[in-house]
């Protein structure tokens, strides 16, 4: 796939919010790999910027953190 506003986009993780540092359409779950559109993205760490597919892929995540 390619880059830019059809490919994966470049986020900054924020409390609550993100920030768009490249355009695109999907972000990459850091647990299982799923790609996650945009608009459907609800969960993420602002501390490892990383985003999840779902609150189990977060829960894996954290429950890993010492």
């Amino acid at each position: 796939m390619t880059q830019g506003a059809s490919g994966q986009a470049v986020l900054h993780y924020g409390d609550g919010e993100f920030a768009v540092l490249k355009p695109g359409r999907f972000v990459t779950c850091a647990v299982s790999g799923r790609a996650i559109p945009l608009e459907a993205l609800r969960y993420w760490s602002p501390r490892l910027q990383e985003p999840y597919a779902s609150p189990a892929e977060a829960f894996q995540r954290m429950a890993q953190m010492p």
